[in-house]
């Protein structure tokens, strides 16, 4: 599959990423809208995502920022939800070549995102670094490029119309939880289970004085938790 040619690995791995740079562009594009609409500046929203590449993880920070949370709802908030991709390097550094040095694999471990890391796993054999720096070029770029269309964009866009395109965010994270959830009998009741504690914490009295960040942070790690709990993965 790999060869001793670094030009031909690097553009194996470009080959298998332009797909997911395509994907991500459509939901970079929602982020670049969001952060807009909400105040910040063009530049540092395209700043964000060039240097983060989280999905999820940006959205539920950048709208921490936008709410105006405090640093430590924001870190906390962002690491809970972006703490797969410590598993998935490990995972990933059993696959590297053994002699790769440390500023390679740093570099790499910038751009292990879900559909990167899925990739890299099905190949066979051991990951050459000019493979794995191909195969994140792409949706680097694709990721940045839709923040910076969707950015741009909203900054023309009337006053009136680009507060309406905010419904965006809500229809993509719709899109993404109901289509697992309506298989998995397990995803459904951590998706209730987790909509059921934010509503307790926004709506009984007692908890008023939780902020936004926080309660994001505990619906989480119960939907979570309860679900590791009642659904376990069992080991091969």
């Amino acid at each position: 599959m790999f060869t001793n040619d670094n030009k031909t690995n690097f553009y194996y791995g470009l080959k298998r990423g332009i797909p997911i740079a395509l994907g991500y562009i459509p939901v970079s594009f929602t982020f670049g809208l969001m952060a807009v609409t909400g105040g910040l500046p063009v530049w540092l929203t395209i700043f964000i995502s060039i240097s983060n590449i989280t999905s999820a993880g940006q959205f539920a920070g950048t709208g921490l920022i936008l709410a105006g949370a405090g640093y430590l709802e924001i870190t906390l908030t962002t690491f809970i939800i972006n703490i797969r991709y410590m598993l998935m390097s490990l995972s990933l550094s059993q696959k590297i070549e053994s002699k790769m040095p440390l500023y390679q694999r740093l570099i790499f471990a910038f751009g292990i995102t879900d559909e990167t890391f899925t990739v890299a796993s099905m190949e066979q054999g051991k990951l050459p670094f000019f493979y794995l720096l191909g195969l994140i070029t792409g949706p680097i770029c694709g990721w940045t490029l839709g923040t910076a269309m969707g950015s741009l964009i909203c900054s023309k866009l009337p006053q009136s119309l680009s507060s309406a395109m905010g419904i965006a965010l809500y229809g993509m994270f719709i899109a993404i939880i109901v289509p697992p959830a309506k298989k998995s009998k397990a995803i459904l009741i951590i998706v209730l289970i987790s909509v059921f504690t934010m509503c307790i914490l926004k709506y009984i009295p007692i908890f008023k004085v939780i902020s936004s960040g926080f309660r994001i942070i505990i619906a989480t790690a119960v939907g979570a938790g309860t679900g590791a709990f009642l659904f376990p993965v069992k080991e091969a």
